[in-house]
């Protein structure tokens, strides 16, 4: 019992694997199909998405012209002005199968292929074109950007220079406060080289295309399908790098699961700023029925997938752990708390009503 008596000698952490290698004839099966001229694309996830990864995917794709894809949510994605863009496969399914249609090989690095988050009755799983063939160059336990670097020397791409965002200066919006104008916002004022947690769920679906101008930046989603990973995600962020700014794009039926990390944030004075969609419905949810036929929810779950009676107060709760907060309904009211948030070393809450 070490609470009160000896404990052991200090042990050693364990040093982690070094990934495989990748396989020679899977690089050279990759290279000929990328070769081919027909439509393809790199289906990237892990360590690819950030660094030497995504320059060497950027370089293939400026060899070969392939797309380049990634999952829907990804723990971590480098992004932003100055870097290779890839392409987020979208969440719902019939958005998925048009964006994929066209695709003739799809290659993998670090997963398979994209296939749908749910099980939907009469839709299919797989969003791949019938007749779409899948290579895998690279499994989850292999060394993904060591694949990619021996697919550019097969493909004779070092040289090649990879296409990278431009800087795109969103013109601040005015007018009542929505999803697109948040993202706008966001956009535009997004410090260099800050982090943002992605649990925005319903309402920031467009947020991929939207921020991909703004200045480079880590986005960290959840990649499994709980919720309420936001609020203590931010946190785990914030203490990791305190050097960085850190936006968390909340839902807010998720920050209900993790609520009480706000008093997490103002202890520890953590560089975190919080903006909350404030739809006042468990949105997520009520699409997922309406997605397996339900059209016309009833009365109980319309109750349980509403966040009224009483409305939820985030300014007070913010305010009651001691998180200086502010309520917004208005497209330049939020610019300016937002400008605020960012100008505050510490916690700092943005309820936008939207």
């Amino acid at each position: 019992n070490t609470a009160w008596g000896d404990g052991s000698e200090p042990v050693s952490a364990a040093k982690p694997n070094s990934p495989a290698a990748p396989a020679t004839d899977a690089v050279e099966q990759a290279a000929k199909t990328l070769s081919s001229g027909a439509p393809a694309a790199l289906y990237l996830k892990g360590h690819v998405l950030r660094g030497k990864g995504l320059e060497l995917a950027g370089r293939i794709a400026a060899k070969t012209g392939c797309r380049l894809l990634a999952p829907t949510s990804n723990a971590r994605m480098d992004r932003g002005a100055g870097r290779v863009a890839v392409e987020r496969v979208p969440y719902v399914v019939a958005q998925a199968l048009e964006r994929l249609s066209p695709l003739k090989h799809l290659i993998g690095v670090g997963d398979s292929e994209p296939v749908a988050f749910f099980a939907y009755p009469d839709k299919p799983s797989r969003v791949l074109p019938d007749g779409c063939s899948v290579q895998e160059l690279a499994a989850e336990d292999e060394d993904g950007t060591a694949a990619l670097q021996m697919l550019c020397d097969a493909l004779d791409a070092n040289g090649a220079a990879p296409e990278l965002a431009e800087r795109r200066s969103a013109e601040l919006p005015f007018g009542p406060l929505d999803q697109d104008k948040i993202a706008a916002t966001v956009s535009a004022l997004l410090p260099e080289n800050a982090i943002v947690v992605d649990e925005s769920v319903s309402s920031g679906r467009q947020l991929n295309w939207q921020t991909a101008g703004a200045a480079p930046h880590s986005w960290l989603s959840l990649c499994g399908g709980s919720i309420g990973a936001g609020i203590p995600l931010s946190i785990g962020a914030a203490i990791a790098c305190p050097d960085r700014k850190v936006v968390d794009l909340q839902a807010d039926g998720s920050a209900m699961y993790t609520i009480q990390g706000l008093w997490t944030q103002a202890r520890e004075g953590l560089d975190v700023t919080t903006i909350i969609y404030a739809n006042r419905a468990y949105a997520i949810l009520q699409g997922e029925m309406v997605a397996v036929g339900v059209e016309e929810p009833g009365r109980v779950a319309r109750d349980m997938f509403g966040l009224d009676r009483p409305t939820l107060d985030f300014v007070s709760m913010a305010r009651g752990m001691g998180i200086e907060a502010e309520r917004v309904d208005d497209a330049q009211d939020f610019v300016r708390a937002f400008q605020r948030g960012l100008a505050t070393p510490g916690p700092y809450l943005i309820e936008a009503v939207i």
